[in-house]
Formats: C-alpha cells, sequence, structure tokens
C-alpha cells in the first residue's frame, strides 16, 4: 500500500532564513530565569520537583529532605501504598500474572479478590476487538514510520467510534478507560504489522486474540508469526507491565495527561497527550536511545565487556566526542531516584538470570559497566557531584530484545503499560482536581509599537 508523503514546497535557504529570523526574535537572556525566580522544568533550584497537586495513587521516593538538605536513599515505588516490588515479587512467588492485578489497584485503590480480578480480566478480553472498519481505516491506510504516532492518533480516531465521548461523569471515563487499557495492546500489534508491510516489505501476520489470554500474553503472540512463546517470556514481559505501569503524578506524561483533564475534555485527548509525550526521548523514548548507545559500544569498543575500554568510550560519549554528541549517557540518572531506581533493580535482576549462556551476556555486563562506571566517569570528566543511578531504561531495552521484542515497539510497550497509570490520575484529576491547571510565564519582550507597512 503506497501513501503519498507530505513534501515541503519551501526551498532550504528559505527556512535557513526564516529560521534565522526566528532564533533572532526567541533568544531570552539565561540570567531572567534567576531573575524572576522561574522554576524551570517546573524544578526548584536543588532539582526537585515543584509540589503541583495531591494524589492517592502512586508514590515516587528517592530521597528525603534533613533540615534542607537532600538525603539520598533507596527509591521506593508504590502503587496505591502498596510497594511495587512487593506486588511484582508477590506474583512471581505464586507464579502467576500481575499486571491486570496492577491495572485494579491503580483504578480502584485496592488490591482485587481472585474473584474480582477473574471478572476484570474477563472485562479486558471482551474489550480488546477493535470497532468494525477501525483496522482498514485508521491503520492500515495510513502506515506509520513511528508507532508512538500511530497509538496516539487511533486512541483520538477512536473517539469517533464512541457514542457518548464528551461524557465525562465516572461511569462514562471508566468504561472508555477500561476499553483504551484492552484495546491500546491491539492497535499497537496492527500498527507493527502495517509497519513490517510498508516499510521493511515483510510480510505481514494478524492472528486472532485468545479471550483466556493475559495481556503479556497477548502482545507476544501479536507480534511473532508463529504465535509461540513460552510461559517464563510471558512472565517476563508481564514484570515489565507492571514495573512500568504507573510513576506519580509529576512524571511528564502523566502530568501531561492531568493538564488536558483539568481543561475538561475528553478522554481519548487526554490520554492521546500521555503518548505523545512518552514518545520523547527524554521520557518513555529513552530506551531505545539506550538500544542506540549500545550499538555504539559495540561498533566502536573492542571488547564491551572490558571495563577499561567501557571506560575509555564512556568518557568520549560525555565530552560529546562519541556516540549522538548529546554528552549524555542514556539509561543513567533520574529526577527522583538517587540510590537506587527500584524498576532498575527488578529488570536488572531478570535480565541478568535471562541472559546467562546466551548470546546476550555480554551485552548485559556492558550495561552493569556502564551502571558502575559512570558516576565516576561524569564526576572526573565534568565535575558532577550529584548522585546518579541506573534507571529503568538502561536494562528494559535489552529484556525486550531478550524476548524477541523489535525497537519499534519498546517505547509502545512502556505505552501499553502507561494507560492505566494516565486512567487513574486522569480520574482521580476529575473527582478531586477542580482546577484548570494553569502555571505563569513572565513576558520579558521589550515593548514595542506597530508600524504600517507602507513605513516598515
Amino acid at each position: 500500500m503506497n501513501i503519498d508523503l507530505i513534501e515541503s514546497h519551501v526551498s532550504e535557504e528559505d527556512i535557513k532564513r526564516l529560521c534565522n529570523q526566528i532564533r533572532v526574535n526567541n533568544h531570552i537572556n539565561p540570567e531572567d530565569f534567576n531573575r524572576f525566580n522561574v522554576k524551570r522544568g517546573l524544578r526548584n533550584f536543588d532539582g526537585t520537583g515543584v509540589m503541583a497537586g495531591v494524589t492517592h495513587v502512586c508514590s515516587v521516593v528517592g530521597y528525603h529532605i534533613d533540615d534542607g538538605e537532600k538525603i539520598p536513599i533507596e527509591g521506593v515505588l508504590s502503587y496505591r501504598g502498596i510497594n511495587m516490588a512487593d506486588i511484582v515479587n508477590g506474583c512471581i512467588a505464586e507464579n502467576r500474572f500481575g499486571f491486570e492485578e496492577v491495572v485494579w489497584l491503580l483504578l480502584f485503590g485496592s488490591l482485587p479478590t481472585k474473584q474480582q480480578l477473574d471478572s476484570f480480566c474477563d472485562m479486558l478480553s471482551e474489550c480488546r476487538e477493535l470497532p468494525e472498519s477501525f483496522i482498514e481505516d485508521m491503520i492500515m491506510k495510513a502506515p506509520s514510520p513511528n508507532i508512538m504516532n500511530k497509538l496516539e492518533r487511533s486512541v483520538l480516531s477512536l473517539y469517533s467510534y464512541d457514542s457518548n465521548p464528551d461524557d465525562i461523569s465516572l461511569e462514562n471515563v471508566l468504561r472508555q478507560s477500561i476499553n483504551l487499557i484492552a484495546q491500546v495492546p491491539s492497535i499497537m500489534a496492527y500498527a507493527y504489522q502495517v509497519k513490517r508491510r510498508h516499510y521493511y516489505k515483510k510480510s505481514m501476520y494478524i492472528h486472532p486474540n485468545k479471550p483466556e489470554y493475559r495481556t503479556a500474553q497477548t502482545v507476544l503472540r501479536s507480534i511473532r508469526a508463529d504465535k509461540s512463546f513460552t510461559d517464563e517470556e510471558a512472565k517476563l514481559l508481564d514484570t515489565c507491565l507492571m514495573v512500568h505501569a504507573d510513576h506519580g503524578g509529576g512524571n511528564n506524561s502523566t502530568f501531561a495527561t492531568r493538564v488536558l483533564t483539568s481543561t475538561g475534555t475528553d478522554t481519548y485527548s487526554a490520554i492521546a497527550a500521555g503518548i505523545g509525550s512518552l514518545k520523547g526521548p527524554k521520557h518513555g523514548g529513552a530506551n531505545a536511545k539506550v538500544a542506540e548507545m549500545v550499538d555504539y559500544f559495540k561498533e566502536n569498543v573492542a571488547d564491551i565487556t572490558d571495563a577499561g575500554q567501557v571506560a575509555d568510550y564512556l568518557s568520549k560519549l560525555i565530552s560529546k566526542e562519541a556516540g549522538d554528541k548529546s554528552g549524555l549517557v542514556y539509561g543513567m540518572g533520574h529526577a527522583v531516584y538517587t540510590l537506587s531506581d527500584p524498576r532498575a533493580k527488578i529488570l536488572k535482576a531478570k535480565a541478568e538470570n535471562f541472559a546467562k549462556g546466551t548470546e546476550f551476556e555480554d551485552e548485559f555486563r556492558l550495561l552493569s559497566n556502564i551502571e558502575a562506571l559512570t558516576p565516576e566517569i561524569l564526576g572526573r570528566n565534568k565535575g558532577n557531584t550529584k548522585m546518579i543511578c541506573a534507571n529503568v531504561d538502561l536494562y528494559s531495552g535489552l529484556v525486550y530484545k531478550m524476548l524477541r521484542i523489535p525497537s519499534d515497539l519498546f517505547t509502545p510497550l512502556f505505552t501499553i503499560a502507561r494507560v492505566a497509570g494516565w486512567s487513574a490520575h486522569r480520574i482521580e484529576e476529575l473527582l478531586t482536581g477542580g482546577r484548570i491547571i494553569r502555571p505563569a510565564y513572565k513576558n520579558t519582550s521589550s515593548k514595542s509599537i506597530y508600524v504600517p507597512m507602507i513605513e516598515r
């Protein structure tokens, strides 16, 4: 299927000239941020987040304040007051899937009984099917090179298939949220198959859903040609979904969802905003950047398991001499976590066990070296004394790779999990927010006058 791409009719010289004009008229004196006490990125000067709301849904703790000093501590992520690691470990100990339980907990505020969970899983299964003609009209007719954009567009398009899209009553928003939690994995699978056919010139395979399957099983079945996977693989992906399901009200995509929700807009618009945010390489897209960084190491380091060689290349990365020349070590550092990211600890342990004796063992050792060496090299090369730890993105990409999941789907899988958290925060904002979110921006432009065209 061929689609017409939008080509620019503006010459490259014109674009450069216009951009120069934009740059001249969009310069802001960096001192103005301090002068007007601007909290850039909604961050306080000590790096902590500006307090913008109150939530019961999720807690993210990576330090505590003692007499005005930030004291690093081991990171803790809690869903509705329950330690996320305890939930994950409990499900692993009982050898069962846990993502749907986490979805219930985030939405309804307490752990489900077995009867409640079974009924909820049946409900999600029934909701997985997309509306009639949706696949053909909204996904197949316009292939996208990036699955995240297709997810965002498709979620917005579901508005047109909803007989009551604008009603923001609790009952209606809950109905829409459950549908989206169930349907986004299906959208991702179809979008990926269409991309395979259009951009990679490979066969497209579409498998019907199995009603008894949980989300992780459904995803693996939908993206594999032979539909087969092991229970261990499905449980590993389930763990990824659990640790990604929410991360507090202040993370960029959840805040974006709450900002739109505060206006009274529809569910599809609010969740699409979260998807657009999560696509960014500074947020959910970071796992793909880690994979790209690993490729740079493989291309330029003779032995990626040798700590000395890894350290040398890290120094070049940080000095903007190598890699994508950004100076960033992707997968390292977090806005809240200091000593550790609990999600990274869980996935690191899973990755290590899964990688033993496989072709992925060397890559795991590379990531471990990056985690161990980066803080010291940052301190030596840039004088950075900030406590820095690995974040979830450092190991999530490797886990996906071991599950034979293509990099096209790294961030979309993050999205599948996070729709649950966005939905819970949207509902909380509707019930408790009460005011449109509207921070202030200080205008520092010089006063000017209108000049008639003939005098310009």
